[in-house]
């Protein structure tokens, strides 16, 4: 559908792109994921016509699409700062491409009528001018304003960065139930992690211009290909040389104290000692090796609490389930339990 090949972009002297060879099949949920400055947005662009690369060409449906204008991709684009008509109501707004395309004023009027539902935009919102509405508000209308045409092809740059966190969730949902019930094709650009694992099909990890990864959500978290990744996705304990190889000990497995180990925070779990009559505080099953460690700090998150678990060289950050149960004290001394096959290690760079 979408084929990206040795694309490179640069600015003067500076090299945003370096060579990006990258295919999105169709009606796939596709995230660009990594920090701000690491090219995914200039991706994207790219992918638009709205930058121009210094080399390579992108392909769409198998044509080759590289000089082609933005208005002929047959792609809608929504842009983190809105990029809507100031003096224009919310309805005109939404309205705009296909009074251009000119469909029927009744269908029109239905189409934005049933899309503003969508994204939680009342009749009210509706005749309003866009100035008077919220930043996040705002953003709604860009989606929806996009949403309406119905593209093949949608292009998302961090839509939802200036929502509240609950009406951030309820978008997510309802753009990934939107663009499987249309088959939309969807490049999405964000650098929250979070979207990017709960709403994307499969992921790619930007890093100062070149991709470190590509895969499935669950590819990229549980078999993250580089320390970068790893550091970059979700959250992890660095363990250190003398724990590694305690762990390879007590458990048979080869594991490599020279190299770069990390774990992440959900996978090894407390056993709060011999009496406690089970073997972990989160109730669940463990494996294969068990180190002895020193409870020296505790966040309290609601559902679950962080602790910090310092074995060896090393601390370890530990998830547990609250259930009720009376906290463990910094100062406990516990058993830390955790299958040395969910350590991640890379080779250390000079």
């Amino acid at each position: 559908m979408i084929r990206f090949d040795q694309i490179r972009v640069t600015f003067d002297n500076f090299t945003a792109i370096s060579d990006l060879n990258l295919e999105v099949a169709e009606g796939e949920f596709f995230t660009l994921l990594g920090p701000s400055g690491c090219g995914k947005t200039t991706a994207l662009r790219t992918l638009a016509g709205l930058v121009t690369p210094s080399s390579g060409d992108i392909h769409i449906d198998g044509k080759k699409v590289t000089a082609l204008p933005s208005d002929k991709r047959g792609i809608g684009m929504v842009f983190q700062n809105y990029a809507l008509f100031p003096s224009m109501s919310v309805r005109e707004n939404i309205a705009f491409g296909l009074k251009v395309r000119k469909t029927a004023a009744d269908e029109r009027a239905e189409l934005v009528r049933d899309i503003a539902r969508r994204v939680d935009l009342s009749d009210d919102q509706l005749e309003k001018n866009v100035s008077e509405l919220s930043g996040g508000q705002q953003q709604r209308v860009a989606i929806a304003r996009a949403l309406v045409l119905k593209p093949k092809i949608l292009l998302l740059d961090e839509p939802l960065s200036n929502l509240d966190a609950k009406l951030r969730q309820q978008l997510r949902v309802e753009l990934k139930e939107l663009q499987v019930q249309e088959g939309i094709t969807t490049v999405y650009v964000t650098h929250d992690q979070d979207e990017a694992l709960t709403m994307s099909d499969r992921v790619a990890v930007f890093n100062k211009g070149v991709i470190e990864q590509v895969g499935t959500p669950e590819e990229i978290y549980e078999r993250s290909a580089t320390e970068f990744v790893c550091n970059f996705i979700g959250d992890s304990s660095k363990l250190g040389p003398e724990l590694v190889s305690r762990l390879a000990s007590a458990s048979g497995r080869q594991l490599d104290p020279r190299q770069l180990s990390y774990l992440r925070v959900e996978k090894p779990f407390i056993d709060v000692g011999a009496d406690s009559g089970d073997t972990s505080v989160s109730g669940q099953q463990v494996r294969t090796a068990s180190v002895e460690g020193q409870i020296v700090g505790r966040s309290y998150h609601g559902q679950h609490s962080r602790y910090t678990v310092r074995s060896y060289d090393s601390d370890v950050k530990v998830l547990v389930k609250e259930t009720g149960a009376a906290a463990l004290d910094v100062g406990h001394t516990v058993q830390l339990h955790l299958d040395p096959a969910y350590v991640l290690q890379y080779q250390a760079t000079s």
